[in-house]
């Protein structure tokens, strides 16, 4: 088998949590960078990196870490993605491209591109694959495999520095699309956002009744909540400024969802049936059509039990 030719030669990783730890491993896997080079606002993390080798070489800034990098990912939280910006921007290389791996993208553009200096490259990006684990111990070669990856560039961008983005990730066993900002940011309230709103005030509701029963919301926990609470365990720093960024999306899904709400309660006291069945299997069929799509398994604990933690 031929030797596949690393798409870029030097990659800068700035953050070193879930994704970023993934990334480092699916690249090595693929031999997709030349180098991989790792960076963390945290000394700990910095350390856990190096003692379980996750990149070729650890740096204690950014700015270091960007140094001659034809390619520099910003996997930190989308609040902290203007500072960053900010300090990388003297030290990136001519040619270069910038990307991020950020759950909301307008924000991230509206920080980010201003501080890119002319002649560098950025081209936005949203992986859409995770686990509720956090950390540079928490990432594995394959997350990204069979999951989509967006390409969300700004109007303007360099159609060959988009294009070696686009393939880096289906090296790394991702589907991707292209898709304009707002339009990312509206879906992503639809399909992740939102989700994990409810997912956090479901947990939190429970948490207020679990203290009036003692421990049995806990100790009787069924499939549902457990599943919950899954999604509730995710990071509460990313989550917190998803949610800030992508505000006016997230708000118009939620009215949407309290509208659909008030439709149930109101079918649940009037013993209205036909509607709660016919809503129920409506549903049911969308949970049928993901499982076709290959995103997910018909398998119990949302298809992950004994997979990568």
């Amino acid at each position: 088998m031929t030797e596949r030719v690393p798409i870029y030669n030097r990659v800068a990783l700035i953050g070193l949590g879930l994704i970023a730890g993934s990334m480092a491993h699916a690249m090595r896997r693929g031999g997709l960078a030349g180098e991989i080079v790792g960076t963390a606002r945290s000394a700990e993390t910095r350390d856990v990196a190096r003692e379980i080798g996750l990149v070729d070489r650890v740096t204690d800034t950014a700015a270091e870490a960007v140094e001659g990098a034809d390619l520099v990912v910003l996997a930190v939280p989308v609040g902290a993605m203007e500072a960053v910006a900010e300090e990388i921007a003297p030290h990136l290389a001519p040619g270069a491209t910038v990307t991020d791996v950020g759950s909301v993208k307008r924000a991230v553009i509206d920080a980010v591109a201003p501080h890119i200096p002319e002649g560098v490259h950025f081209v936005p990006a949203h992986p859409l694959a995770g686990t509720e684990h956090s950390g540079p111990r928490s990432g594995f070669a394959s997350l990204f495999d069979n999951r989509w990856c967006l390409i969300v560039p700004p109007e303007g961008a360099d159609r060959a520095a988009v294009d070696r983005v686009e393939a880096l990730w289906q090296a790394m066993g991702s589907h991707t699309d292209e898709m304009d900002p707002d339009h990312h940011d509206l879906v992503l309230a639809v399909t992740s956002h939102a989700p994990h709103l409810i997912a956090y005030t479901m947990v939190g509701v429970a948490d207020h009744l679990r203290r009036v029963t003692d421990s049995e919301v806990i100790k009787y926990s069924a499939a549902g909540f457990r599943d919950f609470t899954r999604i509730a365990a995710s990071d509460p720093t990313m989550w917190r400024d998803v949610f800030l960024t992508n505000k006016e999306a997230t708000l118009d899904i939620l009215g949407r969802f309290t509208e659909e709400l008030f439709v149930l309660q109101r079918a649940i006291r009037m013993g209205d049936g036909d509607m709660l069945h016919e809503y129920f299997t409506r549903t049911r069929a969308i949970r049928r059509s993901i499982i076709e799509a290959g995103q997910d398994t018909d398998a119990p604990d949302f298809g992950r039990s004994g997979g990568p933690r």
